[in-house]
């Protein structure tokens, strides 16, 4: 009887150490696929950071393009329009003298 209850107890102890085990491998597991998953997920809002950016500058250059586009269409005077006439009507101001 002595030698079955000792059985009984190392295999109740040896059970229970075989599922700590397994718990224990089964969390460093899912710590693994969630520090992967975070690390992927980094990675796509990186790169979706990097092409909006990219993006943004191709609308920039489009939106330049446009206007200066209207500009000519509508005669509309640039500012190196205006930087030359007022440089025209200061040299005048300056022979009235």
């Amino acid at each position: 009887m002595k030698n079955k209850l000792e059985q009984l107890f190392y295999f109740g102890l040896g059970s229970a150490l075989m599922a700590k085990e397994k718990l224990e491998e089964a969390g460093e597991s899912a710590r693994s696929r969630k520090e992967e998953g975070d690390q992927k997920a980094r990675e796509f809002f990186d790169q979706a950071v990097a092409k909006g950016s990219e993006e943004r500058e191709q609308v920039k250059e489009s939106i330049r393009e446009l206007l200066k586009e209207a500009v000519d269409e509508l005669g509309l005077a640039t500012r190196a329009d205006v930087d030359a006439l007022r440089e025209e009507l200061a040299r005048l101001r300056q022979g009235q003298s």
